[in-house]
């Protein structure tokens, strides 16, 4: 792949003209673009909120990052056009859950229909009546500071205000379109 800042197809900036903006550049191989981040493996989170109507909602994440210890913030991004989009939009809290390898079976129910995510028992109510899932190796409440939309995307900024360690596992990763346990150290 060659894709470079000098490959990408068109700017951002606006018309000098016009002051039109140009659609999002598309880098010359988009198929090389989206290969690159298959091989690039991730961590697996779930995001839990409740909708406006006080149904859960939930979804998984490979975006989860560590924005700032002090105050203890995170992010993760999400599309738009995502089922628990809406909800994320008008609650103010979420709860965000880091997978072990033996969370694999719950990741896979968290990325069926929406309307499949919380049927069984592999979750329960916790603080502020925020769904949690269960036997997580971590997780973590917080009040959702801002939504910073990108095109098609949001970045989601989260500050932490308590949470709960599980049992330490393997962690589940998410790498070339399937769940992976990391190998050997090296």
């Amino acid at each position: 792949m060659n894709t470079t800042a000098a490959s990408v197809s068109n700017e951002n900036s606006p018309d000098a003209v016009t002051g039109a903006v140009p659609p999002p550049a598309v880098p010359d191989d988009l198929h090389a673009f989206k290969q690159a981040f298959r091989r690039h493996a991730a961590g697996v989170a779930i995001v839990t909120a409740l909708d406006p109507e006080g149904r859960p909602v939930g979804f998984t994440a490979t975006s989860l990052a560590s924005l700032s210890a002090v105050p203890p913030l995170a992010t993760f991004n999400m599309a738009r056009s995502a089922s628990a989009w809406r909800a994320i939009t008008e609650t103010d809290r979420v709860v965000i859950h880091m997978l072990g390898a033996r969370n694999r079976a719950v990741a896979q129910i968290m990325a069926r229909d929406a309307s499949e995510r919380f049927i069984g028992d592999h979750w329960h109510v916790g603080p502020h009546g925020l769904p949690i899932i269960n036997d997580v190796t971590a997780w973590m409440s917080g009040r959702i500071l801002e939504r910073v939309s990108v095109h098609n995307n949001a970045v989601v900024v989260v500050q932490i205000e308590e949470g709960e360690l599980g049992e330490d596992a393997a962690p589940l990763l998410y790498h070339e379109r399937a769940y992976r346990t990391p190998g050997e150290i090296v």
